[in-house]
Parts: structure tokens; sequence; C-alpha cells
């Protein structure tokens, strides 16, 4: 696997990136944990729990791209359009988030700067590299979710997030439906319309990949044994489908 990170350090603004150079899926991580103030917001609001090692876990079986922020998503969530009330929150499920309670335009700006434009800007150019070369290419979004969400409890183990798109989705939701243990969601518990899906709308509907978004519900992987089942199980419909969605001359092996 051929690793170019595109920032010298996972302690840059926007993160640290890889990449591959033959096929694979590109698959992006939500909400990283930030390195201040987390021991405090050691929860679901700050970041995505279990997501970024699945989505490791995704990668490396795959050879995969994978990009991800390093700033949690309660500085800027770089999830949400720009023009959002959710970008920069001031409470997140009914807890303040006192350091955003009085930004101004300069600081949203710097923040806008330094995390989340160069984020999508490592987005756009590993996609447009490997379009230009030609390489068959999907996006993948991989993020996690709480069991249970003001009181209410969330029933299914997995969810695949799509739009117009569901070319992905659809196999996604059929191999994940092949084990009748599971309890997948369909949109569920978010959908496109609940502003989540931002960063795949923007990068793949105007390219025409095929895409979808995975969350993952966050007890299935609290270890690194969930963490590895669940990659592997994502891993094993991905390559399965692959002769299907990109042509057979594109399987994942």
């Amino acid at each position: 696997m051929t690793k170019i990170p595109i920032r010298p350090s996972n302690s840059a603004d926007a993160g640290s990136f890889g990449d591959a150079e033959d096929f694979r899926p590109v698959v992006r991580c939500g909400a990283q944990a930030s390195r201040s103030a987390i021991d405090a917001l050691a929860t679901h609001i700050a970041w995505d729990p279990g997501a970024l090692a699945v989505a490791r876990h995704l990668s490396a079986t795959l050879d995969a791209p994978l990009l991800w922020p390093d700033v949690s998503r309660l500085v800027i969530d770089c999830n949400r359009a720009p023009e959002v009330s959710s970008l920069i929150v001031t409470e997140s499920e009914g807890r303040p988030v006192e350091a955003n309670r009085a930004v101004s335009e300069v600081e949203r700006a710097r923040r806008l700067d330094r995390i989340y434009t160069p984020y999508h800007d490592a987005i756009d150019a590993c996609l447009t590299r490997r379009l230009a070369a030609k390489l068959p290419t999907a996006l993948i979004a991989v993020h996690s979710y709480t069991p249970v969400y003001f009181g209410k409890a969330r029933p299914w183990q997995v969810g695949i997030v799509f739009d117009d798109e569901r070319r992905l989705a659809d196999l996604l939701i059929n191999g994940l439906k092949a084990d009748p243990a599971l309890a997948v969601g369909i949109n569920e518990p978010y959908g496109a319309a609940d502003h989540v899906y931002y960063t795949v709308a923007r990068h793949a509907g105007p390219r025409g990949i095929p895409a979808a978004m995975i969350e993952i519900r966050n007890d299935e992987i609290d270890d690194e044994i969930g963490q590895r089942n669940w990659a592997d199980r994502l891993a094993d419909i991905l390559v399965a489908a692959t002769p299907g969605l990109l042509g057979a001359d594109h399987a994942v092996v």
C-alpha cells in the first residue's frame, strides 16, 4: 500500500491523509477527537467513537485512501454546509459549548480557513487526481452514533445514508441485510435531509461517482474486536460489490 501524506503529521489543522494509486474506494471518516478538552467531553457530542478505527482497518484491508478531520466537531463540523447553524454549535444534546457562545465572524472565518477548507480541498484533490487517471472510484463515509439520543433508543446496529444516488447504498443495504441478526437502518438514524450528508453530496454528486455514508452504532465498535469485525464485514460486502458497481475489470482483491 502506497501512503503519501499530504501533511507532514497528524497534528496539522486538517488532519492526516493517505493515498493509494490503483482502484479502491476513497474512505473518509467523520469526526475524530481533538487533543484539547476531550477529557471533559469524552462522548459522542465531541467525536464519533470507534469510527476512525473502523475506517483505518477498512482502508488497510482495501488499500484505500483515508481522509479525516483531526479536529473535534465542537470546534467546527467539517461535515456540515458552511452556511448552516450546526457548523459551529453552541450546544449539543442539551450541553452548552461555552467556547462557541460568542464566536465572532473573524473567528468563524479562521476556523473555516484553517480546518474546514483544507479538509475539503484534500478530498477534492484526491478525487480529482484519481478520476483524471481514470481510476474507478467510490466515496464512502464512516461515522458512528450513540445508542440513545435524547432518551430515545435506536434499534439499528448500522444505518446506511444516501440521497438520490443509491448504487452503493443499495449494495451495502442488501449485503448487511443478508445477516438476519442485523437491524439495518435505511436513512436511519439520520438521512440526507438532516444535513449530515453534505461532504458526500458535495464531492461525489457533481462527479457522478457511487457514494454512501455508513453509520455504525457506537456500542458495536467500542473495542478493537468490534472495530475489526465491522471493518471485515464491510470490506467483504464492498469486495463482492465492486464488480457489479464498477466493472469486473476493477474488482477489489
